[in-house]
């Protein structure tokens, strides 16, 4: 009995994990405006939160689901976070302001299909050279060991872009046309 109580446990663990990483997921959907694929996601999630907090009802007294519960949703917020960090979905901005010389770091980007964008500024330490980067999320430990590797002391920023109007990235297959995530509907086209 004891065991089959431990399995019934288990189960609800992983349905947290389950429904609190989709959840994780969803809002970052929505924050990148797919708007098709985070409905989808939404409907399994509550689903999933519907069966556990089901359970949870008919066993009030049983505090061993408060613990697979609490367990469970903290787990699948890493787990969720996880899954984003590994999609690597959405375009960034990497903003790059430099005291030296950036021609060589500027080609280099070129070269590699990056948009690159360069202006000169005048900051409280004298001239500067500002680089505004667009680059897919996939790119970033790339970039970022290419503007070390040119110039270690570069002073670097990254910053989240909902939208943008023109992609210019190198040319390689999209991350979606690699596997089954085509079929869910898990990238977002062009505008």
């Amino acid at each position: 009995m004891y065991t089959h109580g431990l399995s019934y446990h288990f189960l609800f663990f992983i349905a947290r994990v389950c429904d609190v990483s989709l959840g994780t997921i969803r809002i970052i959907f929505i924050s990148r405006g797919m708007k098709y694929s985070a409905p989808l996601v939404s409907f399994f999630e509550i689903t999933i939160w519907l069966l556990a907090i089901g359970q949870i009802v008919q066993n009030l007294t049983n505090i061993a689901y408060y613990v697979a519960y609490a367990g469970g949703f903290a787990l699948g917020t890493f787990a969720g976070i996880y899954i984003e960090e590994k999609l690597a979905m959405g375009v960034l901005l990497v903003r790059i302001i430099t005291k030296r010389d950036a021609s060589e770091l500027i080609d280099f980007l070129k070269s590699a299909g990056y948009g690159v964008t360069s202006v000169g500024a005048q900051s409280n330490v004298g001239q500067v050279h500002i680089i505004y980067v667009t680059i897919k999320r996939s790119d970033l430990q790339n970039v970022v060991e290419t503007i070390r590797r040119f110039n270690p002391t570069a002073f670097y920023t990254v910053v989240d872009i909902k939208s943008v109007s023109e992609e210019v990235f190198p040319l390689k297959k999209p991350r979606y046309e690699r596997g089954y995530l085509s079929l869910l509907g898990l990238h977002r086209k062009g505008k």
